[in-house]
């Protein structure tokens, strides 16, 4: 009987999508799925969402089990160990977004760099290390499967801290943005070939072909369209002026670079309409859902509407591949280890893998255009400190990695920056148990502004 491990199986809406997708297939209809989170009250909502699941789609051999700590009652035995946590929760990104705004630095989503990416990193990454090595005693054989922003960072950072674990790093940007430009151009999705590699949500669409043609000049064409630029503005921007389509939505885009957002007008002009376009702290309206109670219970009692569809997202067919219900090809974070030549060996990329039995195998990409890896590496310099500022509970690491991030480097002075990023860890202190005994140091302000 395969067994399935959810962490965080109390989110509001993934856990469910999850299990509803794994479920529909064949080799997947029998299995056992462990269900944990730190939240007993959303932890119970799950189950009950889950006898839905069942109920509703006559998986009568799906088992289930509810577990708050991950002990070998929980974990061992597992195929796949799925990962997708939130560590401090609404009040820990409302800090992240508001402390960086009163100096300057307007962020949208803040998941991934910029100041709000590298206190989620610093927050989550030592909870990822020992979530990897609980893996390790009890079930070294399952891969594990990181869905948690940001990816890169904690990917990279549970490598280097577990670094025998089985782990791919998934996000649906790769599969969003081609079937994004698919509708664009009017053709079929499933009649392109595309290549994409990068990092996540930086990643780049290399070769978009449909029958032969290439759809690479009419996507150039289709970026600079009014229609087209002002609801995905900043990457239409790239596109324009590299060359390339990226994925990830603008709102992040927007944020990854001193271009766009360093000044208010700045963001009302290449960020139009807002909300996923770029937004100022877009990220607060998704994550403020005093309503989750009622969405949850309308879930499991069956007033709301819940789809048994497979959606697109990865990690069922991986799962299924995993236990030998047909290969499979897949966009993961994974380790570079030169599959792209002009990227650092050891740094977290997004590219093409293959799934079989057992075994997930990136593939060899070759080196990007000089400027997109340039561009790549502004990222990476970034992911480097704040990962190791994680593992090491160093101030300065983390002074240094908002000090090379490009938006916060556009706005502030070094002094600014560290004067934020000591509000930040003092903000952040009660999820930062690494940190309790270091502070970041003030230095003397010479200049007068």
């Amino acid at each position: 009987m395969p067994k399935v491990v959810i962490i965080g199986a109390g989110s509001l809406v993934f856990s469910s999508r999850l299990t509803a997708d794994m479920l529909t297939h064949p080799a997947l209809a029998g299995a056992h799925f462990s269900l944990i989170d730190v939240d007993p009250e959303r932890l119970a909502f799950a189950g009950r969402i889950v006898e839905r699941i069942k109920r509703e789609g006559n998986y009568a051999a799906a088992t289930y089990s509810l577990h708050t700590t991950r002990d070998a009652a929980a974990l061992e035995g597992a195929d796949a160990v799925i990962v997708s946590i939130l560590v401090g929760g609404f009040d820990a990104i409302r800090s992240e977004i508001d402390i960086p705004f009163e100096f300057g630095v307007d962020q949208a989503i803040g998941d991934t760099l910029t100041p709000g990416g590298i206190m989620r990193c610093l927050r989550t990454l030592p909870e990822l290390v020992a979530i990897g090595r609980d893996v390790m005693t009890h079930c070294p054989d399952a891969w594990v499967l990181n869905y948690t922003n940001p990816m890169a960072m904690l990917c990279w950072g549970v490598h280097n801290a577990v670094p025998d674990i089985r782990l791919v790093g998934l996000c649906h940007s790769v599969q969003h943005t081609t079937a994004q430009w698919a509708k664009r151009l009017e053709v079929p999705i499933a009649d392109v070939d595309y290549l994409c590699a990068g990092l996540n949500h930086q990643a780049w669409l290399l070769r978009f072909t449909h029958r032969g043609e290439d759809l690479l000049p009419r996507i150039r064409d289709l970026a600079v369209t009014p229609a087209i630029w002002q609801r995905d503005s900043s990457r239409m921007e790239y596109v324009k002026h590299f060359g390339y389509a990226v994925t990830e939505a603008s709102g992040h885009n927007s944020e990854y670079s001193p271009w766009f957002r360093k000044r208010p007008q700045l963001v009302a002009a290449y960020c139009p309409g807002g909300s996923w376009n770029g937004g100022s702290g877009f990220i607060k309206e998704l994550y403020n859902r005093p309503d989750w109670r009622e969405v949850m219970e309308g879930m499991a009692d069956g007033s709301r509407p819940l789809s048994l569809d497979r959606s697109n997202e990865y990690g069922s067919t991986i799962v299924n591949a995993l236990l030998g219900g047909g290969d499979a090809l897949i966009y993961g974070n994974v380790r570079n280890d030169a599959c792209i030549d002009n990227l650092p060996p050891d740094a977290c990329v997004e590219i093409p893998c293959t799934v079989s039995h057992r075994t997930i195998t990136p593939c060899a990409v070759g080196p990007l255009p000089d400027h997109l890896a340039a561009i790549n590496q502004t990222q990476i310099n970034v992911q480097r400190l704040a990962m190791r500022a994680a593992l090491e509970g160093d101030p300065e690491l983390v002074f240094q990695a908002m000090a090379m991030d490009p938006l916060t480097a556009a706005v502030c002075t070094l002094d600014e920056i560290r004067d934020m990023t000591r509000k930040l860890m003092t903000a952040h202190a009660q999820w930062l148990p690494a940190f309790a005994h270091r502070t970041l140091e003030p230095r003397p302000i010479l200049a007068s502004l």
